[in-house]
């Protein structure tokens, strides 16, 4: 059977979340929830998923710096 493609953007996404600064024990349940505000955003917001995640993923990068830098 092959894999689920959702799971296999979770993990793509879960690897990004790493790279970026979040521990990675947390980074699959990061992920997914990522993925379902992002999908909370498309509906919302009218945003494409792309953009969304995009938008999110530049929120979490700008906290995991501040985080870093101590502030």
């Amino acid at each position: 059977m092959p894999p689920n493609p959702r799971t296999m953007e979770i993990s793509e996404l879960a690897k990004q979340l790493t790279a970026l600064g979040c521990p990675s024990e947390k980074s699959a349940e990061m992920a997914a929830q990522l993925d379902k505000r992002a999908r909370q955003f498309t509906e919302q917001k009218g945003r494409s998923y792309e953009e969304a995640l995009q938008h999110l993923l530049g929120l979490m990068r700008q906290g995991w710096s501040a985080k870093e830098k101590g502030l």
